[in-house]
């Protein structure tokens, strides 16, 4: 009983699938493209897998992912077993009071309270006019670039997932202005996130945004059964677009920066 490293896909997979749209982001790690940059945390008891959490490897920072289903007791046991395989500076997804585990041990700065959404209506999605929206590609990484950093320079857009074909965007007078994207994409587990969405400031309240979401989904759709999303609790404007695509929230958790505390000799 107590910590172990996971490495088992299956085993995985059942333990997350007990709460899909909870667990969106974590099941679509399991997908080929993302798997060698995972590392998973688990606790069993008597053989069964009973809580989980992953560590993401990406290019610039480690993200952790920990997301409890009722009584966080066990998951935070976990990682508080966990925090010395840690690195030093890392960021974090956690819910309820899971921040907690990490105060002895890491400064923490908070970035705020999330949504977790979910495509619960995509009927909705038929009734969105879709004109003019254009398959991006890894040929238009420079204008893409370019459109997040004037637009979304907080992105976590990482530029692999350009081969997946799952971004997609608007022109105006060929000039890139609308884009979404995908931050998990996995026909094999048939899930995908929604991610990296933005529209230049000056092209705003034009519905670019739930065109450019729209034709998104109605794509994924094709090949995955699930889709979510995480979106700033704040972010009302971004919230009532998701709405009307048919998403509804599923849960909050908070999002934060972990840098690990000098030790005194």
């Amino acid at each position: 009983m107590g910590l172990e490293l996971l490495s088992n896909k299956e085993e995985i997979e059942e333990c997350l699938r007990k709460s899909v749209f909870l667990h969106i982001y974590e099941i679509g790690d399991l997908d080929p493209f993302f798997w060698p940059r995972t590392q998973w945390f688990g606790w069993k008891e008597k053989g069964n897998l009973k809580e989980i959490f992953l560590r993401y490897n990406g290019e610039n920072i480690a993200t952790i992912l920990a997301f409890s289903d009722g009584n966080p007791k066990k998951l935070k046991y976990l990682l508080k077993e966990a925090i010395p395989l840690l690195p030093r500076s890392l960021y974090a997804h956690l819910s309820d009071d899971l921040v907690n585990v990490f105060e002895n041990d890491f400064s923490v700065e908070s970035h705020g309270l999330h949504d977790k959404m979910a495509l619960i209506q995509p009927e909705k999605l038929t009734g969105i006019n879709t004109e003019g929206v254009i398959n991006l590609d890894e040929s238009d990484l420079g204008r893409i670039n370019e459109l997040y950093c004037s637009s979304y320079p907080e992105n976590w857009f990482d530029s692999r997932m350009l081969k997946t074909g799952q971004y997609f965007g608007i022109e105006v007078n060929q000039q890139l202005v609308s884009i979404a994207g995908i931050h998990v994409y996995s026909p094999e587990f048939k899930v995908a996130s929604l991610g990296n969405v933005t529209t230049k400031p000056e092209f705003r309240g034009l519905g670019m945004g739930t065109k450019v979401c729209a034709k998104l989904c109605q794509e994924l759709l094709k090949n995955v059964n699930s889709i979510g999303l995480n979106v700033k609790s704040s972010n009302a404007t971004a919230i009532v677009c998701y709405k009307k695509l048919g998403f509804e929230k599923i849960a909050s958790y908070g999002e934060f920066s972990f840098k690990r505390k000098k030790t005194e000799i």
